[in-house]
């Protein structure tokens, strides 16, 4: 008979020296303060620190915390499921080549502030500033460093100044390939300081951090790369959100497996359950199931569940208040959607979002188009649904020509598009086209209806529904 061996019968994977350092480390001491009490260089606390990640096969202070205090399997600690699966981000503090004191604060401001947002709006661990300010912006080996956090990926950045301009120069990179993933220059000139640091930070953040940035598109490459077999609750999100951002039924579905096979290896990612109730909302108001009510109701469990485990996530805010007005309490969604505003002011997905919602659901729709463009300046990547609802958002303004040219952006697959197109051609009295998009309606969505729609975004705005309504009778969808 085998016997399952102990802790006992199990070797320590560290030596007592690896151990006393890594337990410092996961204490939160600095490599100087590590090496001072052990009379060790800091130089040797790193080349330690290297040889007890490799050993443990892990990739960060978290992981490495977790060794210690998890439930003891054979001599080590058993790692949290959920710390395994999402890669993990660092940003290096920016480093300014001015010399003057006040640029050396600038810098450092700006990456606080760059990893703060990082944190809020990326969809995977960010290593805390503070730690990363710790190691400093010129390390003597990056690549030990590196090793030591357990940073997957790393952003760097150089920063340089006068009294007229300033021009960051910034970089994503793999760290374990060491290849340059994205990298850009922004050159600004002088402003109110405060100001000019939080423009950069909205510029820097939104390209990376939203659902088409560049940190997910690289996620989504790599899952696409790997075998069924190997894909982890991190891939599984990533890919169910490509899906969902079809907006047709056969992505919507998927997206709905996808992201429920992700929740099932990590229930706790809470941007998980976020996408997950867009999924359902977008089911219940787009005929992409024969029950709207179950609809509904995932959504209201989902998103509900997303606002449990975090409740300062703007996109959960901004699906609750269009979940509250369903419920027909339109001052609660006034209150949700204000709360998704403060969560995510500076966030282009939010804003978007929230955009569609104050044209339709609740809101002045003229609040909704500054909120739109602003979406589409600060996101460069924007990806179709944001033009799907900056078309939204034009038609209820009635501006039905401009409405036509953001919908031949939007999304090709969605049922609502063809809807809006066919309205807004009709209203401009360009029946033939209005005939045509409302006949591939009915050809392509059967299950697709005004009156489904209006019920499950939900259409609570009067100014909308006037528009919806005007725009259905001239369209003739029947």
């Amino acid at each position: 008979m085998n016997r399952i061996p102990t802790s006992q019968s199990v070797p320590e994977p560290l030596s007592d020296r690896e151990r006393a350092v890594a337990e410092r480390f996961a204490a939160g001491l600095t490599y100087r303060e590590i090496g001072d009490a052990l009379f060790i260089a800091p130089s040797t606390v790193r080349t330690h620190l290297a040889a007890i990640y490799g050993k443990l096969g892990i990739r960060n202070k978290v992981e490495l915390a977790s060794y210690f205090t998890g439930p003891s399997v054979g001599g080590g600690r058993a790692l949290p499921a959920a710390a395994q699966e999402a890669p993990v981000l660092a940003l290096f503090p920016i480093e300014s080549l001015n010399h003057e004191e006040r640029w050396q604060r600038f810098a450092n401001g700006l990456s606080s502030d760059i990893c703060v947002d990082l944190a809020r709006y990326a969809d995977m661990p960010v290593i805390a500033f503070h730690t990363m300010k710790q190691l400093g912006n010129r390390p003597e080996s990056f690549d030990d460093h590196v090793q030591a956090i357990g940073a997957t990926y790393a952003i760097t950045g150089q920063l340089r100044a006068d009294d007229q301009r300033v021009r960051l120069t910034i970089q994503l990179s793999d760290t374990r390939s060491g290849l340059t993933l994205w990298s850009e220059r922004y050159d600004r000139p002088m402003e109110d300081v405060l100001a000019l640091q939080d423009s950069l930070t909205e510029s820097v953040i939104n390209v990376l951090a939203g659902c088409f940035g560049t940190l997910a598109t690289v996620g989504r490459n790599a899952s696409r790369r790997k075998p069924p077999a190997s894909l982890r609750s991190y891939d599984y999100y990533l890919l169910g959100v490509e899906q969902h951002n079809r907006f047709n039924r056969e992505g919507n579905e998927a997206a709905i497996r996808l992201l429920s096979r992700s929740l099932e290896l990590d229930p706790t990612h809470a941007k998980a359950w976020v996408e997950l109730a867009y999924a359902y909302s977008v089911e219940a108001c787009n005929g992409f199931s024969d029950d709207v009510r179950a609809s509904i109701q995932n959504w209201k469990h989902t998103v509900e569940k997303a606002l449990q485990l975090d409740p300062t996530d703007p996109h959960a805010y901004t699906c609750l208040g269009d979940l509250t007005a369903c419920f027909g309490d339109l001052q609660g969604a006034a209150e949700a959607h204000r709360r998704a505003f403060e969560y995510g002011r500076n966030h282009a997905d939010t804003l978007a979002l929230l955009a569609g919602s104050k044209a339709l659901v609740v809101g002045d729709p003229s609040e909704a188009v500054p909120l739109i463009e602003r979406a589409l300046r600060l996101n460069p990547l924007a990806p179709p649904w944001y033009f799907g609802m900056h078309g939204r958002v034009l038609f209820v303004t009635r501006r039905y020509r401009d409405c036509l040219s953001a919908l031949g952006k939007s999304s090709q697959e969605s049922p609502s598009r063809l809807m809006f197109l066919a309205m807004a051609h009709a209203l401009l009295g360009e029946t033939d086209k209005a005939a045509e998009a409302a006949s591939q309606l009915r050809t392509e969505f059967p299950c697709f209806s005004v009156e489904r729609f209006i019920a499950g975004y939900p259409i609570t705005n009067p100014q909308a529904l006037e528009a919806i309504r005007e725009g259905e009778r001239l369209a003739k969808f029947g």
